[in-house]
């Protein structure tokens, strides 16, 4: 495996975990993880690339190493999050991204408020959640307020071994090696010898706010930089959001300068499935306009 290293910077009034790969002098690209996951997610994708890359991945906050907020988690607060990160990482340059679920949303509806400051944008399944009515706001404050009075937790595990035959319960590709490493980082020990996941386990709270899809379409509407879509084929990402064809085809549709490829023999965690193939087809993307540098 390629060595990772970590940095720990006071971001928004945060103590912010990002894992590094590669040289510093190296092209840098972006890597952002999905909901419930953690930047060390990518160890394998970046273990996949040929080229050099200095692969730079923060853990949100609330996740992996990142610090937890106090005031709970608001979608928003992760564009403001990137882009002081990239103001730290890459101020004077169009930056690379490659956002995975939740990574995918705020790296490209990032690209279409700050289009200015992307070059390239890579969303796997990061197309968004299902479509919401007004008439599901009251039920959604009700179960909000509810949770607040009895927050959610996580289950201990008696070990890691225990966490690492979950993962592999939830996705079979994965090997007992990648399980393996991904659950020393997914998952913490206490003092009292359990072991927990990493994450504050108020991210199982809804969010108040329901997902408005037309904001996210605007938002990609305003994209410049190319993007690539980026599906698996036995992902059941798409089957959740229960567009129709027309639907889904507007999703899309507002990525003007696109391309989509669909990752045979993976699903929704193809960074994890098909991780070599996937990096050469992100490296094939960048490629294209690739002039060295920043």
């Amino acid at each position: 495996m390629k060595a990772s290293r970590s940095e720990f910077h006071a971001i928004r009034g945060l103590r912010y975990h990002v894992r590094i790969w590669g040289d510093p002098a190296a092209p840098r690209l972006f890597l952002l993880h999905g909901w419930m996951d953690v930047s060390a997610s990518f160890q394998f994708l970046v273990d996949g690339f040929a080229r050099e890359w200095c692969a730079i991945a923060p853990d949100w906050r609330g996740f992996g190493l990142t610090g937890w907020s106090r005031e709970g988690y608001w979608f928003p607060d992760y564009y403001a999050d990137l882009d002081a990160l990239l103001g730290r990482y890459q101020p004077d340059a169009p930056v690379r991204l490659v956002g995975h679920s939740m990574g995918g949303v705020i790296g490209s509806v990032y690209a279409g408020v700050r289009p200015d400051r992307v070059a390239r944008v890579v969303s796997l399944e990061g197309l968004g959640l299902a479509r919401h009515t007004p008439e599901q706001a009251p039920a959604r404050y009700g179960q909000w307020l509810a949770q607040l009075q009895d927050p959610p937790g996580f289950k201990p595990y008696r070990s890691f071994e225990e966490v690492a035959a979950r993962l592999k319960k939830r996705n079979p590709r994965l090997s007992q090696e990648q399980a393996t490493f991904l659950a020393q980082h997914w998952a913490k020990r206490l003092d009292t010898g359990e072991v927990v996941l990493a994450s504050d386990p108020r991210h199982k709270i809804v969010n108040p706010y329901l997902f408005r899809i037309e904001e996210a379409i605007a938002c990609w509407r305003s994209i410049t930089a190319p993007v690539l879509l980026v599906s698996g084929k036995q992902s059941e990402m798409l089957a959740r959001m229960k567009d129709s064809p027309e639907q889904l085809a507007e999703r899309k549709g507002a990525f003007r300068n696109r391309r989509e490829i669909e990752l045979a023999d993976a699903g929704h965690m193809m960074h994890h499935d098909q991780p070599e193939r996937l990096a050469r087809i992100i490296e094939d993307f960048f490629d294209q306009d690739f002039v060295g540098g920043a």
